[in-house]
């Protein structure tokens, strides 16, 4: 059962969850919206979708993700003209506490499509019901309390369609005591996959905390590349003292685009970063985590200056060309990437011109500047 407590309340975390989520939404819509309007045959429509919605506000008044998305369309357009928002809570309470709440967001009439507000279980039903449509574009967002209804299924059945992203809340703390605990063993097999969470377990047998969250949040991420999203990107949350993770907000994608708007939001919502590479953290006591989450997603800058020069050793590319084969799967950011060429070719150690052989332009880095490395 959910805790309705969790509504008190607006902590911090749950502050710059909603702000993430309300930030992406504002620019993938942007960029569905400017395609679909070089393509006027195909559905001029977007959605936005909330399985857990809650009631809408805090007990402060504070506004929760599904007010600041409705709130932020009704100002813009070209999105009150075509998002369709579909909220569902379980808790009855919940669902009618939202509806009266969306009613009362100011010039709410002004969305064309009226927001639809349900009050169902997640599970199989509603699983099967999406692989069984043709989404539009939708954004796909998941806040359980813990695991139950939370599945690879789930997020899959949504992906499937062009224009289609999922952000999930990953409940670390939930979700890693029911691992090895039998009586929720269908939820975790659900959440991983059954051969997977047979590994997982063998995995995390007698190795320390650190280690432990390591082996789940890769696992995590890799069961969802497994099923065709290649993008996936973490964000980590710390408790109040800053000493143990509390959850993770995971972004599935599978399209570089919308992987790179999310790093790049996610990265200004962090609070520590090495050498301008940001930790992908939210941490109250800003203390910067000892141990790599996610491949190398802790990296300092000074080591993509070298992966550059080995990976891309004795070749000629651009710059955008080699910011999109290299990024995927690391914490740096396009900036990351302009920064450390700029200082390798001050440093005379690459060569770059632009496409009519001129140089640089000083202080700058530019998309097209082609790149030679050295052998």
């Amino acid at each position: 059962m959910a805790d309705n407590s969790f509504f008190e309340e607006q902590k911090e975390q749950s502050l710059i969850k909603s702000s993430i989520i309300a930030k992406y939404f504002d620019v993938w819509a942007n960029v569905i919206i400017s395609t679909q309007k070089r393509y006027p045959q195909h559905s001029q429509k977007i959605a936005y979708i909330d399985l857990f919605a809650g009631p809408g506000r805090y007990k402060d008044g504070t506004q929760s993700t599904p007010l600041k998305v409705l709130t932020n369309s009704i100002e813009n357009s070209d999105l009150r003209n075509r998002l369709v928002a579909i909220f569902n809570d379980k808790d009855e309470n919940n669902s009618r506490e939202l509806e009266k709440t969306i009613a009362g967001i100011p010039k709410i009439e002004k969305l064309k499509y009226k927001p639809q507000v349900y009050n169902q279980e997640v599970g199989e039903e509603i699983v099967k019901m999406f692989e069984s449509m043709n989404l539009i574009p939708t954004l796909f967002f998941v806040d359980p309390w813990g695991y139950k209804g939370l599945s690879l299924r789930l997020v899959n059945s949504v992906l499937k369609n062009w224009g289609c992203d999922a952000i999930f809340f990953f409940n670390y703390n939930r979700i890693n005591m029911g691992i090895t605990n039998e009586f929720v063993k269908q939820h975790i097999e659900a959440l991983f996959g059954k051969e997977q969470t047979l590994a997982l377990r063998k995995k995390i047998e007698n190795i320390d905390s650190d280690a432990r969250e390591l082996f789940i949040i890769e696992e995590m991420c890799q069961s969802l590349k497994a099923h065709g999203s290649r993008y996936v990107l973490p964000f980590r949350f710390k408790n109040e003292r800053g000493k143990r993770t509390s959850h993770h907000l995971i972004f599935v994608s599978k399209h570089f685009r919308g992987y790179e708007i999310m790093k790049d939001i996610m990265s200004r919502e962090s609070t520590n970063d090495t050498q301008g590479v940001s930790s992908f953290e939210y941490n109250p006591a800003d203390f910067l985590p000892r141990q790599m989450l996610l491949f190398k997603l802790f990296s300092p800058l000074d080591n993509l200056r070298d992966d550059l020069l080995m990976k891309f050793k004795g070749t000629t590319f651009k710059m955008q060309e080699i910011y999109e084969q290299h990024n995927v799967d690391t914490p740096y950011i396009k900036k990351n990437y302009k920064d450390v060429l700029r200082q390798l070719y001050d440093d005379e150690i690459i060569k770059a011109q632009s496409k009519k052989g001129k140089p640089p332009r000083k202080g700058s880095f530019g998309d097209e500047i082609i790149v030679t490395f050295p052998e």
